[in-house]
């Protein structure tokens, strides 16, 4: 990562207002660490992200079915009015991706590097000014992002990657949060971000059931973020509403039905042919759902996103566009 990618945090919070961002400082102080049995902390120094939902649109949702992940988005969003009905000249955009292991993208325990070139390439071809991709890695983030292909892919599309740098990471407070407060989280690649595209991979979660787009937010967290497996449903509502994306997109082609989320072998996987374009995430996960064949009492975390207001598990209602790509 070149200079130009590090954020100082003292520089990025001194920017934030500027950038879109709101900070809050109250006296008192924080921690950084989960007990589910103490008091909540108070806030003392927090910034929340903007809200990065398109206003003006309707809530939309396209089911593509097809082998091909390419033509599959191609054809979403050409059933959407286009690309440039979500990304405007000038905007901004920031990609967050799933590249949480070092693994190669055959496995599918990380969103595939096809679909991250391809969406770089339509932001761009929308006149995007700017497009990053960007995550924090389980594993070695330099590793992951190349040995899964996301990396070189995202740059020779002509999109700048970004690793995650302790200046990027500041702690922020989720309104009415029990989990995400006064809590590390890297917000440095937002700053001066218009669009924000949450891309992931539909997969079995030991914990969680499934790791779709919302869980896919648990990789903007610092600290010791593996603390919040005790309670996983609530700290992917809580993620639900952290993040308001611009759209998301789910990879359901092939579906890991087992042993996720890191899998490891090809008989973890199912063909479902399946690719997943909205603008609200709790609707594209529950879509997603379906592809792991798991009901709504498995996956707890889908209904309480939508009861905290991040959108609705019934899909249907938004009268889904389905097509096949050739």
């Amino acid at each position: 990562m070149g200079p130009e990618d590090l954020i100082s945090r003292r520089n990025f919070l001194a920017r934030a207002l500027q950038a879109g961002l709101t900070g809050t400082l109250v006296a008192g102080g924080g921690i950084l660490f989960y007990d589910p049995d103490g008091p909540m902390p108070p806030v003392v120094q927090a910034v929340s992200l903007p809200d990065f939902s398109i206003s003006g649109i309707k809530k939309q949702l396209c089911i593509v079915h097809g082998p091909d992940r390419k033509k599959s988005l191609r054809s979403a969003f050409q059933a959407l009015g286009g690309m440039e009905s979500f990304i405007r000249p000038k905007d901004r955009v920031l990609i967050k991706v799933n590249a949480a292991f070092a693994t190669p993208p055959q496995l599918g325990a990380t969103t595939h590097p096809e679909l991250v070139s391809e969406t770089v390439r339509m932001c761009i071809e929308s006149g995007a000014a700017y497009v990053a991709v960007t995550d924090n890695p389980i594993n070695d983030p330099q590793s992951c992002f190349e040995l899964t292909g996301i990396g070189p892919a995202a740059r020779q599309a002509g999109a700048r990657v970004i690793l995650p740098d302790p200046g990027a990471f500041a702690p922020l407070t989720v309104p009415n949060a029990r989990l995400i407060r006064n809590w590390p989280v890297m917000v440095g690649p937002f700053e001066g971000i218009t669009r924000v595209i949450g891309m992931a991979p539909v997969k079995d979660h030991h914990r969680s059931g499934a790791s779709m787009t919302l869980k896919n937010w648990y990789g903007l967290l610092g600290g010791r973020r593996n603390i919040f497996h005790q309670d996983i449903h609530t700290i992917i509502q809580e993620l639900s509403i952290m993040i308001r994306p611009s759209l998301v997109i789910l990879d359901g082609v092939a579906a890991m039905v087992r042993n996720g989320p890191t899998g490891g072998s090809f008989s973890d996987l199912r063909r479902t042919d399946t690719l997943i374009v909205g603008t609200d995430p709790v609707a594209v996960d529950a879509v997603g759902a379906s592809l792991l064949q798991r009901s709504l009492d498995q996956l707890p975390f889908l209904e309480k996103a939508e009861a905290a207001g991040a959108g609705t598990v019934n899909y249907e209602s938004l009268n889904p566009i389905r097509i096949t790509a050739g």
